[in-house]
């Protein structure tokens, strides 16, 4: 239930990289780009060099010379009496 609220706050753009095989998600990511101009990819804890992979294959294989990554934004989150929990937020764009 708290994941679908976290969804709807995000823009159509933005792709959560889940623990899914790297080359139909970043063919997903591409398909984002392609529509929107850009995408935002999310991904916590495990799922980080997912995420890191994916915007790896889109900007030097996919779209070589017509997108570029804007920001890279980590962080890391913790409840109360829980661990801490490491994110990332890649933002690509066209150029």
């Amino acid at each position: 239930m708290e994941e679908t609220k976290q969804i709807a706050q995000h823009p159509p753009y933005t792709y959560f990289v889940r623990n899914d095989p790297i080359m139909p998600s970043a063919l997903d990511v591409f398909t984002i780009i392609n529509k929107h101009g850009k995408a935002v990819l999310l991904a916590k804890g495990l799922n980080i060099p997912a995420a890191v992979a994916i915007a790896n294959i889109i900007v030097e294989k996919m779209l070589h010379n017509s997108c570029k990554l804007d920001h890279i934004k980590l962080d890391s989150e913790s409840e109360f009496g829980k661990r801490m929990l490491s994110t990332i937020e890649i933002s690509i764009s066209k150029t």
